[in-house]
């Protein structure tokens, strides 16, 4: 389910950095700096969603791991 929701979040960030390209190019063809202004801000944004997944995403890693071996030291105790 995380690997399916980080999925999700990562097309939401490419899809908001896209629409953030698009309308700093038309910001630049109308010559409307606030138009380019938003479409850098939506870029900006969508690298801030990029970053926090994967730091999300890293944390989840350790926690698995951890729990990973917590459980095998459970099993090594069951057996004793």
């Amino acid at each position: 389910m995380a690997n399916q929701q980080s999925g999700s979040k990562k097309a939401e960030a490419k899809g908001q950095d896209l629409k953030g390209r698009a309308k700093e190019a038309a910001g630049a063809v109308a010559d409307d700096e606030s138009l380019r202004t938003e479409g850098r801000t939506d870029q900006v944004g969508a690298q801030a969603k990029e970053v926090v997944e994967k730091v999300a995403g890293g944390a989840r890693d350790a926690v698995d791991k951890g729990v990973e071996k917590v459980r095998g030291l459970l099993r090594r105790d069951d057996r004793s």
